[in-house]
């Protein structure tokens, strides 16, 4: 297996835990939220990355955590 097959899995692998942030959060509840928290909520759902998000949101990791889970965005990596 070679270095692009290895970046190409990595690719796959991100872009499906995106669809499956997206398609099972609770965009009702998202859209409800304040816009910074509402902002960082998204940008975990695109990226997957929970320290920028609790950055974005002015919130610890553990508080963002807490949101993270009423909105229902599962955590896969």
């Amino acid at each position: 297996m070679g270095s692009g097959d290895i970046i190409k899995e990595l690719r796959d692998r991100e872009e499906e835990a995106r669809r499956v942030r997206r398609a099972e959060a609770d965009w009702n509840y998202i859209n409800s939220l304040p816009p910074r928290v509402r902002l960082a909520v998204i940008h975990y759902i695109e990226t997957g990355d929970i320290y920028v998000s609790a950055r974005i949101a002015g919130v610890s990791v553990e508080e963002f955590n807490e949101v993270r889970i009423r909105a229902r965005v599962p955590n896969v990596n």
